[in-house]
């Protein structure tokens, strides 16, 4: 499909990754220009440009992000860390597929 968006290329192995997660409802890779020194991404392997897009069926998936989250910043031993999810252009979101930045303060 040539329209589809780059993290759907990612979840569907057209584009590698350094992927560190993956289930039926989301995956989380390291992103390729980190801002620290663990910069992960986690996202919905449903496609949905932002929040805002996000029914009420994707409860789920979105709780399911945040323990993935949770659970990597264990694996990298962070013991604080960040979490930024962009919402929309002017906050600063470039690629338009959901996702939550996992970040290291270091």
């Amino acid at each position: 499909m040539a329209d589809q968006c780059i993290f759907c290329k990612i979840i569907s192995k057209e584009i590698p990754s350094k992927m560190e997660h993956e289930d039926d409802l989301c995956v989380a890779f390291h992103d390729i220009h980190p801002r620290s020194r663990v910069h992960l991404l986690v996202l919905p392997k449903r496609h949905m440009e932002t929040l805002k897009d996000m029914e009420i069926a994707d409860e789920k998936t979105l709780g399911r992000m945040m323990k993935v989250a949770s659970d990597l910043a264990k694996k990298f031993k962070l013991e604080d860390y960040k979490l930024l999810m962009s919402v929309g252009k002017k906050a600063g979101q470039e690629i338009f597929h959901a996702h939550l930045h996992v970040m290291s303060v270091d």
